[in-house]
């Protein structure tokens, strides 16, 4: 996989040593991230990313990243990536740092990285043992502490699966390990509240704005419409499940727990939409 790599104002090889080992990225996994599509050498979506990713710093009580110097770096990157480049990752780390959890004031590191991406038409998912923290400090913000994500991707894989899915601690349905969940049932297209700790995830976003303009029954639901139980829907063909992330747009689920179910019309209307959106603008 060829990947461009940019490290606090140099470019770097990817077998080179670019980081502190007691970068508190590291150490901790003390950071933020945002990935991004690219299309025709330009990150898309890219203001709302950068929103993301300032909303994340200062959730995490990092100093917020400067805007200009960002998007400078996504721009060097780009430029030097060209046409291979199909994501591109933002990177804040909290820096140079103690082996325990405090932090040194006013060290930060930023990381941008583009590399190829390919995504399939369609996904298998596993519906996850564990639980999202819809309480948890963190929960809602997109930080580089992803090693519960690690373990039940890891999980899904072994069972055959591209990705899992995750209730929260009341047994609502949250999200996908990188991915926002939607089912689609009753005619409509529904997403879990944010209250349910999923990520704000930008397709969910732009998917929420675009769809009812477009006369797509698309919505976020209630507080309490969304049981991690709508899943035994999905298994017995009565409800139908997609996953979207900014690189994956809106996929259709088409195998969950290792049974074949079937792509809902709706999300299949909503993936054409999205493309043809994300086509005509490419930072909306």
């Amino acid at each position: 996989m060829t990947l461009t790599l940019w490290v606090d104002g140099r470019f770097v090889d990817a077998d080179q040593p670019a980081l502190s080992a007691v970068d508190h990225g590291i150490t901790v996994g003390d950071g933020v991230f945002e990935t991004a599509a690219v299309d025709g050498g330009r990150a898309f979506a890219l203001s709302r990313h950068l929103r993301r990713l300032a909303r994340s710093a200062a959730g995490l009580g990092l100093e917020v990243p400067d805007d200009a110097r960002v998007r400078d770096a996504v721009g060097q990157v780009l430029e030097r990536a060209g046409a291979e480049a199909g994501r591109i990752r933002i990177t804040l780390t909290a820096g140079i740092g103690p082996l325990g959890s405090g932090r040194t004031p006013g060290a930060q590191t930023l990381v941008v990285a583009a590399s190829p991406a390919a995504v399939a038409e369609t996904s298998s998912a596993v519906r996850s043992p564990w639980v999202r923290n819809e309480r948890s400090a963190v929960a809602g913000l997109k930080t580089t502490s992803y090693a519960e994500n690690v373990v039940a991707l890891a999980d899904a894989a072994a069972r055959g699966g591209d990705e899992a899915v995750l209730a929260n601690t009341r047994g609502a349905l949250c999200e996908g390990t990188g991915s926002n969940v939607f089912v689609e049932r009753g005619g409509e297209l529904l997403t879990p509240p944010l209250e349910s700790g999923c990520l704000a995830g930008i397709s969910r976003e732009l998917l929420l704005e675009w769809a009812p303009a477009e006369g797509l029954p698309v919505r976020e639901a209630g507080p309490d419409e969304l049981a991690f139980d709508a899943l035994e829907d999905v298994l017995a063909g009565r409800a139908h499940l997609g996953l979207s992330s900014s690189i994956r747009d809106l996929q259709p689920v088409t195998v969950l727990d290792g049974v074949a179910v079937d792509a809902g019309p709706l999300t299949l209307a909503a993936r054409e939409m999205f493309g043809r959106r994300r086509a005509e603008q490419v930072d909306p």
